[in-house]
Order: C-alpha cells, then structure tokens, then sequence
C-alpha cells in the first residue's frame, strides 16, 4: 500500500459541543479563526521523488559549456526563426486561452478568500399592508385598517474559520493558481518548440527542393546525351526511355514537397495565430537548415527538474489536491458562525431615521451534521484517493522529464553520426555519378550504371538534407525537454489578451 506524502496529525475532535454557547466563548472563537491555525487536513510537504545522479545518454563532443536553454532559439542565429516566435507568442490563441484560465484561477482563488470575512446585506422595503374586516378583529375595533411600513437596514452573517477549513480551502486555491500559472508557462515552452520544429520543417523541405531541382537538371543532362548517343548510333532506344523515366520520376517529387511546404506553412499560420500570407513574408526567400552550436553538456537531473514547469505545475496540483483533503474533513465538525441584523422600521416615512425605529438582533450559531449515513466520510476518502492520484501523476511527470531528455540526447548523438555518413555519401555519389557518366559517353559502360548513380546520388542527397533538419530538430527537442524558453522572471502574466 502506497502511504500518502503527508503525516495525520495527532489533534483529535469529539462531538461535546453544546447547543447553547455562552456570549464569552464568542471572543475566544473568533481569536482562534483568526489566528491562521487549522486542525483539520495536515500541513504539505513536498514529495521527494529520486532521479539519477547523472544521464545514462550522452552528447559526444568536446564541451564548450553548460547548455544554454533561456532564449535557446537565438542560439540558431536565424532572424526568421526568431521572428515567427516572438509573433507567435504575441498572438497565439491557445496561449491567449491559457492565459485566460490563469486570470480565472486567480479570481477562483480570491472567492475563497472572501469566505474569510463577514457577508453584509442591506436589506430595506416599503410594504403597504391591510387587515379583513371579516376574519379576526372586527371593523368596529379597527379592523380593514391599512397602513404603510418603512424598513432599512443590514444583515450580517460571518462564518467563523474555527477549524480551517476555509484556510484549507484558500491554501488549495493558491496552490491551484501556481499550478495554472506553471502550466501557462510549460505551453509557452511547447509553443516555442513548436514554432521552431515547424520552421525547420520548411527549411529542410525548401532545402529538399532545391537539391530536386538540381538532381532534375543533371538528369535532363543524362537524357541529351542518350539521345546524342542513339542519334549517332552509338546506343539503344531504351536508353532514352530509362532516362526519361528517371527524369519523370525525379520531376514527379517535387510536387509532394512543395505540398508538404504548403502544409507546414499552414500550421505555422495557425501557431502564429494568422494567416499563411503573414508567415510567408516572415519566411522571406529560402536560408540553409540552421544549426545551433554543439558540444555542450547537460544540467544533472535535479537541476533539469527544478526547470521544468510541467514538473512545477504537477508538485502544485498534488498540493492544492492534498489541501483539499482538510476541506473535506471540516464536514466532520461544527460550523460556527456569528449572526446579527439592524434595521430602522416605521410605518411614518418621517419618523424612520429616528432613534425609536431601531430594532436589532445578534448572537452566535452552529451547524452541526450529525448525520449523513458516510457522505462525509465517503467525501474525505475521494478527496485522499485523489491525493494519491495527485502523487503518482507528479511521479509519472518526473519520469516522463528524464525519458525525454534522455531521448532527445540520444537521437542528437545517433542523429549526428548518420549525417556525417551522409555527408561523405552524398560526394562520394555526386563523383560516382560524374566519373559513370563520363565513361558512359566514352562507351566504357552502359545506361544502367548511369541509372543506378543517378537514383543513388538523388537519394542519399535527400537523405542528407532531411538529417540536418532531424538533427536541428532533435537539439529543439533537448531544449524542450530541459524546459528552455523564457525566463520565469520574463514570463508577463499580467497583461490582458
């Protein structure tokens, strides 16, 4: 059985109270709901989850430094990444939504507060009222008279915070407000590498047509010369028709990546909260896949937690749902409350605000269940369930963190790895394809070798491209993951959307 992170306090209640509780004792209960003490519920304390002392994943390369994660998109040094966040972060609906459910944890917090203190009507009426001349007093000794009353005054009713459970209550609405707040911050965050792992997106695409384009052009070249060399009877028709099929088949491509450009640019329109024509003036012409610097090491993993506002946002849940437990339990014993009305009455419209039409009337009350056949009771064990939930939610979050982190240095490490392959690939196939092609018209060998290079050189030159932009996007992942984005201190929530 998994024990809850918090220690039942030894202070017991029974159920002694009197119906009838001496004018003295009103003072004492005021003292004691004043003075910040509550019985009900136990005091927080924050869980201590391990984590590893160090990362099992490492990011091969000589350290140059600790990873930067605050504005961790600068450090690409492309302008129009920077512009499309910074756009995004001013108009983004999703944020704008967040930011409102912080406005409303705010004003949810302060509607606990308000139980703290008395309720004050006023209260006043003008009633014009008459007897029956036929039931009750006769008309001879006045009855079927009217006459007109006059009332002003207020009620008050103040219910005494003996045992805490409105301070329980205030402390669960604090703890909620915090936990809103984290996660308006841990949006920003996934907004940010959104933002960024989009623009990427169109950088590598723009980059994979341009190396189409440019594999095309060498393949219209390759379709000249077969022709050449089956105009001057030096090779066979089907030649010409291999090279047009390669050529149709590299042209057909491009088509389906300038759709994919297409789409991107759409989702970038909907994080920025406008429209396509609005990102592509912040896109501009087309930039190489940028790179952020690499060899740096990683804060330990405590340190990485201490960042993570999804992770401050779970420890806050669990204690606005632990302060909810005490909530719950104040249904096990007495409410008091002070009670009292003034009011000026008169059936003279003159005399009202004279010192003989003062009526009044205090004193102290309880409520008290005594009976509810285990509502309470069955009340306090959902709130305590959800306490645990609460905990093994805030456990998961803390996993998933470390997961993350070592997932994304992972894919940085092997990432990086594939593309120096790639890289050594792509001009070793751009030679291959020059050195075929020039015995091809030499007579040394047939089409089909052409084919093959040329195929190959198309391939693994798309592959290069499409490994810079997973590299790139691996490193925003890291960033992500580590919690990067604006310092909490830089992050405004008091602006209005």
């Amino acid at each position: 059985m998994r024990s809850l992170p918090y220690v039942k306090t030894s202070f017991t209640f029974n159920r002694t109270f009197s119906a009838t509780i001496p004018f003295g004792a009103v003072a004492l209960i005021s003292l004691v709901s004043s003075s910040g003490c509550k019985f009900v519920g136990t005091d927080y304390q924050a869980p201590q989850v391990a984590v590893p002392d160090a990362w099992n994943q490492h990011i091969i390369g000589s350290p140059v430094g600790v990873l930067a994660v605050d504005y961790w998109w600068k450090q690409f040094k492309d302008e129009s990444m920077n512009q499309l966040i910074d756009a995004a972060i001013e108009s983004n609906k999703s944020l704008a939504i967040a930011y409102e459910r912080v406005l409303q944890a705010r004003s949810a917090r302060q509607i606990s507060n308000s139980a703290l203190f008395p309720a004050i009507d006023g209260v006043g009426g003008i009633s014009r009222e008459g007897t029956s001349e036929n039931v009750g007093v006769p008309k001879a000794a006045g009855g079927g008279d009217s006459d007109t009353f006059y009332s002003v005054g207020a009620d008050l009713t103040w219910e005494l915070d003996v045992l805490g459970g409105v301070r329980r209550s205030i402390e669960s609405a604090d703890a909620g407000l915090q936990a809103v707040e984290e996660s308006y911050r841990d949006f920003m965050v996934l907004l940010i590498a959104e933002v960024a792992r989009n623009y990427l997106d169109v950088r590598t695409v723009e980059e994979r047509i341009v190396l189409a384009k440019q594999n095309i052009e060498n393949q219209k070249g390759s379709l000249k010369l077969a022709n050449d060399r089956f105009a001057a009877g030096l090779a066979p028709k089907q030649d010409i028709t291999q090279a047009q099929t390669n050529l149709s088949d590299t042209q057909a491509f491009l088509p389906q990546l300038r759709q994919q450009r297409t789409t991107t640019v759409n989702r970038l329109a909907i994080l920025l909260g406008g429209y396509s024509s609005a990102v592509e003036t912040l896109l501009g012409e087309h930039e190489i896949i940028p790179m952020p610097p690499q060899g740096t090491e990683i804060e330990t993993p405590a340190e990485v937690l201490r960042a993570r506002p999804d992770i401050r946002a779970a420890e806050r849940q669990l204690a606005a749902q632990h302060a909810r437990v005490g909530v719950a339990e104040a249904d096990l014993y007495p409410r008091f409350a002070l009670n009292g009305n003034f009011a000026l009455l008169s059936n003279d419209k003159g005399d009202v605000f004279e010192s003989g039409s003062r009526a009044y009337g205090f004193g102290p009350a309880f409520r008290w269940n005594l009976f509810s056949a285990g509502l309470v009771r069955s009340q306090i064990d959902i709130e305590e369930s959800r306490t645990r939930e609460a905990l093994l939610e805030y456990e998961n979050a803390v996993l998933g963190a470390v997961e993350e982190v070592e997932t994304s240095m992972s894919g940085i490490a092997n990432e990086r790895d594939r593309l120096q392959s790639l890289k050594l690939g792509s001009a070793s196939a751009k030679e291959t394809v020059f050195l075929i092609k020039d015995n091809y018209s030499k007579g040394l060998v047939d089409f089909q070798y052409v084919l093959d290079a040329e195929r190959t050189a198309t391939r693994i030159e798309d592959s290069y491209a499409v490994s810079q932009g997973l590299l790139a996007q691996a490193y925003i992942a890291l960033y992500s993951a580590l919690g990067g984005g604006y310092p909490d201190g830089e992050v405004e929530l008091n602006r209005s959307k």
